[in-house]
């Protein structure tokens, strides 16, 4: 009952919360547990994951932009901090590094962390050069977001046919 109560007055007082919040890091997590009880494939999980990481690593490298943070290499420094504020913990909690759980001689977990982490940024790419070929305009709605859900979705589904 009181978990409701703290949902409900959530629902109705709602505080403005940054992209990777401390509720956002527990369902993460949470997503983690999920799938490993689902028996979906750590290359799988990892991908999304590796997704996460840039997607939170750009969002942060803007936000100290926008506060005139003058910080060398800011997306790169960035993205490098996520990588191991995400890839620490779970060396740590035996997530990753589990002997045998390996694809192409990697860690499952993290092969598919740094491939989602390439998707991603083709993804990124990929919306700034069709907008460039469209005079500065998006070509369909949600472009920004369309092309990495459709990216890394599509490389889970790729995989996941590899690993079946």
């Amino acid at each position: 009952m009181k978990a409701v109560l703290f949902f409900l007055f959530l629902f109705i007082f709602p505080k403005n919360t940054l992209a990777v919040c401390p509720l956002c890091t527990v369902a993460v997590g949470t997503g983690l547990g999920f799938s490993r009880v689902l028996g979906i494939d750590d290359v799988i999980t990892g991908i999304w994951m590796g997704g996460l990481i840039v997607s939170s690593a750009l969002w942060f490298s803007s936000w100290l932009e926008k506060k005139n943070y003058k910080i060398p290499y800011r997306d790169l420094s960035s993205l490098l901090l996520f990588f191991l504020v995400v890839i620490l913990p779970l060396y740590w909690g035996k997530i990753i590094g589990i002997s045998g759980n390996t694809f192409l001689g990697i860690d499952k977990f993290l092969f598919g962390m740094l491939f989602g982490l390439l998707i991603f940024l083709l993804s990124v790419r990929l919306d700034v050069l069709l907008r460039e070929k469209n005079n500065g305009k998006v070509l369909f709605y949600y472009q920004k977001v369309v092309l990495p859900l459709f990216l890394l979705s599509l490389a889970s589904f790729v995989l996941f046919i590899i690993l079946s």
